[in-house]
């Protein structure tokens, strides 16, 4: 009888554009307001980038910034912003419409507690097809190699757009949808067990849900950090000779000196930032679902 009245809620939530529109609105909603921190640890993340791209120390990324002066530190911050909003969105609010369809879809033949991943599966494959242009556009800003032929956002814009699509703004689609994909489906697939978890032990929902997108979002990146460091190789450039993921894989294999250290090298940085801005939006976007359900 319970679970009759569960399917009817559902199937009520499915076809109430309010309820799907809510997830989409925490989802913005909570990545926005978790804009400040990302704003507060760009430089950290700029120097990630440095050090993934030139296979350098800290220390030597630090001196890379300086000597380029304070007025480029935030050079090719605004698609990352504009990125992280819009990212939000598009994510929770996917991961939660498919979630409800799959659960009506798929009765008594996928396991309940794999919905959650699933659904952030999909939402993830197609937040890489939405955003691997502003990931290019970012990496491209990002590279103080190009601040002389490349100088502003519209140099760059112009000349991703003389390119074809593969090269150009969809360059490293391939390993920016593995990333994507698998990504959100570990961080939907887990943040929900470990914030029960959390809260099993008494701690505030808040706090759990802090710790919960935490925990879920360091795993991720520690998982994923060689995707992202062939992403960042790849993109970084504009034009030559143009080569397959599975040939700059190779290359970045060798720059490393087919080290895993090295390959991880600025690994530190991302877990930092991850703790950061992901502990907040979760703990943001479970509170404002609550509070709307």
């Amino acid at each position: 009888m319970a679970g009759s009245e569960d399917y009817k809620q559902d199937e009520q939530g499915l076809k109430d554009p309010v309820v799907r529109f809510h997830s989409f609105l925490h989802g913005g909603t909570s990545s926005l307001l978790s804009t400040l921190p990302t704003l507060i640890v760009f430089p950290f993340y700029k120097i990630v980038f440095r050090q993934q791209i030139h296979n350098s120390q800290i220390y030597q990324a630090v001196l890379q910034l300086c000597k380029e002066g304070p007025a480029k530190l935030y050079r090719g911050v605004a698609p990352p912003l504009l990125m992280k909003t819009l990212n939000g969105t598009l994510l929770f609010g996917l991961q939660d419409t498919l979630l409800r369809q799959l659960s009506l879809s798929s009765q008594n033949v996928i396991s309940t507690s794999a919905l959650p991943a699933l659904a952030g599966f999909g939402a993830g494959m197609v937040e890489a097809v939405v955003f691997t242009p502003f990931e290019r556009v970012q990496n491209v800003l990002q590279n103080g190699q190009n601040d002389r032929h490349l100088p502003t956002l519209k140099s760059i814009l112009i000349r991703l757009k003389t390119q074809r699509l593969a090269s150009g703004y969809y360059r490293a689609f391939l390993p920016i949808t593995a990333r994507n994909a698998l990504g959100s489906c570990l961080y939907f697939g887990l943040k929900g067990p470990v914030c029960a978890a959390m809260e099993a032990q008494g701690l505030n929902p808040i706090v759990s849900s802090f710790i919960s997108g935490t925990l879920t979002s360091m795993a991720t990146s520690l998982t994923l950090y060689p995707l992202s460091v062939l992403v960042a190789n790849m993109q970084a450039e504009v034009g030559g000779e143009v080569k397959g993921v599975r040939a700059c894989w190779r290359r970045l294999w060798r720059s490393r000196q087919r080290s895993v250290a090295l390959l991880y090298r600025g690994g530190s940085l991302v877990i930092l930032r991850s703790c950061i801005t992901w502990g907040i939006t979760t703990a943001i976007y479970d509170r404002q679902q609550k509070r709307s359900g």
